[in-house]
């Protein structure tokens, strides 16, 4: 594995115990310059996971509470008038950083929940009629409730295509729960915990990695693999989008390159098909064992 990666994983790890594979995603879906979903129960430790990330990556942080009063304005930004220059100045709303943590994105109205797909597609937002840049490195993590809680609005697909990966946290094992209650610690402390941590890298590097991960060698057969897996998922109705091909691809050889390899193989794509497609097609598990590797 990439040296400097793997230490963001070490680290990481010491703060949230237990869930190696979901920070390797997080930082696979950062490298692909994708954005994740999140869906499980409130206090799993989504908000402890994406600002210890943010903070061992040198990333600016913001944290978005969605609720059914948000409204675009709260996360676009606006403009207000100035006197001392007589002119309207765009104020830049939470949406402005480079890891934001949209929290219970799914209790927002449709309206506010379409306010973020500019950002998420082309990396940019208009607002009054003019167009607002967004940071080089912009990660969205946003965090859904299971589809049966009270006061739950459905993400529309157009939205949820956007993600480049969908995972649940999931209940810590018995080791890493016995960890967490030794620990003791409240959210207080557990914050300043974070803010201890060192960074390890900076957004020049992480850019540079992302421009690597680009550039990782793709064979004519692997690419034929993912065509295949994309093809066959049409079959039976509904199946993976274009984009959805291209998230597999960018995906896979980001994961090639954490785990320190200049080529992708098929074990790759398989790795992360999970998390790319389940929000996509309804049986991924079906899919792959019905396409085989040739």
């Amino acid at each position: 594995m990439n040296p400097l990666l793997k230490q963001v994983l070490n680290s990481a790890s010491m703060v949230f115990h237990g869930k190696d594979r979901e920070l390797e995603l997080m930082l696979c879906c950062l490298l692909a310059r994708g954005h994740l979903l999140i869906e499980d129960i409130p206090g799993m430790g989504k908000t402890t996971l994406a600002k210890t990330l943010a903070r061992l990556l040198g990333l600016k942080f913001n944290r978005i509470q969605f609720t059914n009063d948000l409204l675009p304005p709260d996360i676009l930004g606006f403009s207000i008038f100035s006197e001392k220059d007589s002119r309207m100045i765009f104020q830049p709303g939470p949406l402005f950083a480079e890891m934001v943590l949209g929290d219970e994105l799914n209790r927002a109205s449709p309206k506010t929940q379409s306010a973020c797909l500019q950002a998420m597609e082309e990396r940019e937002i208009t607002v009054e009629g003019a167009t607002h840049p967004l940071p080089p490195v912009f990660l969205l993590i946003a965090t859904q409730n299971p589809k049966d809680s009270s006061g739950t609005q459905l993400l529309p697909d157009s939205q949820l295509d956007r993600f480049l990966m969908r995972i649940p946290l999931g209940y810590p094992d018995l080791e890493s729960e016995r960890r967490l209650l030794e620990d003791g610690i409240g959210s207080d402390r557990r914050s300043l915990r974070i803010q201890s941590l060192e960074p390890v890298l900076d957004t020049t590097t992480l850019i540079e990695m992302q421009e690597q991960a680009e550039k990782t060698t793709t064979s004519p057969a692997l690419i034929d693999y993912i065509l295949r897996l994309v093809r066959e998922s049409r079959l039976s109705g509904e199946g993976l989008s274009p984009r959805a091909g291209l998230d597999l691809l960018r995906a896979s050889k980001a994961w090639a390159f954490l785990h320190g390899r200049k080529f992708v193989i098929p074990e790759d794509v398989q790795a992360i098909a999970h998390p790319v497609m389940n929000h996509r097609i309804p049986d991924v598990t079906g899919l792959l064992s019905h396409v085989p590797v040739e």
